[in-house]
């Protein structure tokens, strides 16, 4: 009963098109960048973080979120944008992702939410090559949505903080 019935909720969020995924959007530095709905827990205003030592520069500290410690990451510092003043539309983005078999929950500080939008997965076009480019490795994909041109994470590697590819910053 209980599978029917989240069955019928998954059809009811995507609007019976089971090839489409929902992907919350938001901005940074005037780009629109697209994660998967599905990882989100909760959007939350900044709130100042207790500072861990020695933390990489884009960690901000971390919160507790009823109970559960979470990490506090500024996705503007983990792409080597330049980092601006947080104000009122600065939001946290709480998600969990499963990375090395465990879930993990993070916090990604943006510049504001923007938009769910359902994009399938065969629109998504593959990054451009870019030898030099740490950032690639964090990039699912592009898609066109409209006129504009979003770019698609791949959460998994933006948040293990263990590989190697993800110690600069």
């Amino acid at each position: 009963m209980m599978n029917e019935q989240a069955d019928l909720n998954q059809q009811l969020i995507l609007g019976g098109q089971q090839d489409e995924d929902q992907y919350l959007t938001f901005m940074m530095a005037g780009e629109e960048y697209g994660m998967d709905i599905l990882a989100v827990q909760e959007i939350r205003g900044w709130e100042d973080a207790t500072v861990i030592p020695n933390a990489p520069a884009f960690v901000k500290g971390a919160i507790n979120l009823r109970g559960t410690i979470v990490p506090i990451i500024d996705l503007r510092l983990r792409f080597g944008i330049e980092s601006v003043a947080y104000g009122p539309l600065t939001v946290v983005i709480v998600v969990s992702v499963e990375i090395k078999d465990q879930l993990k929950v993070m916090g990604l500080v943006v510049d504001a939410v923007s938009d769910v939008y359902s994009i399938s997965e065969e629109k998504a076009k593959d990054v451009p090559d870019f030898q030099d480019s740490d950032n690639a490795q964090y990039v699912h994909g592009l898609v066109n949505v409209g006129e504009k041109m979003v770019v698609l994470l791949n959460l998994a590697r933006v948040l293990d903080l263990s590989a190697n590819y993800m110690q600069h910053g």
